[in-house]
C-alpha cells in the first residue's frame, strides 16, 4: 500500500509470524537496509554474520526475503556547514548491506 509521499510500509516478519517492527521506503531494499541496521553490528564487514530478514509489504501478501549483515565503521568527518553536522558527535556508525533472496506469497489471512 503506497502512502501519499510515495513510500511503502514493510513489517519485519519473525519466524513465528509475528511482526514486531515496521520500516518504510520507496523500494523494498530501502526498508531492508533500515531493518539491517538494527542487527547487532560486527567490528568489520568481513566479520559480519549474515542473517535472513523477511519484510511483508503492508496491504499485500508479498514477503521480500533478504540476506542482511551489519558492521560498525568510523563516523565520517563533516563540518558544521553540512546538514549532517550532528555526525560530529559520533565516533562510529552502523552500516549495513542486503542481498535479495526472493519473494514469497503468503497463503494465510
Amino acid at each position: 500500500m503506497v502512502r501519499e509521499d510515495g513510500k511503502r510500509n514493510f513489517a519485519l516478519r519473525e519466524e513465528d509470524g509475528s511482526e514486531p517492527s515496521e520500516f518504510s521506503g520507496n523500494m523494498p531494499r530501502q526498508a531492508a537496509l533500515k531493518a539491517a541496521r538494527t542487527l547487532d553490528p560486527a567490528s568489520s564487514e568481513d566479520e559480519a554474520d549474515r542473517t535472513t530478514i523477511r519484510l511483508r509489504e503492508k496491504g499485500t501478501k508479498k514477503v521480500h526475503e533478504y540476506e542482511a549483515w551489519a558492521w560498525e565503521d568510523d563516523a565520517p568527518e563533516v563540518d558544521e556547514t553540512d546538514d549532517d553536522f550532528w555526525l560530529n558527535d559520533l565516533d562510529s556508525i552502523t552500516k549495513a548491506n542486503v542481498s535479495k533472496q526472493g519473494i514469497e506469497y503468503l497463503d494465510e489471512e
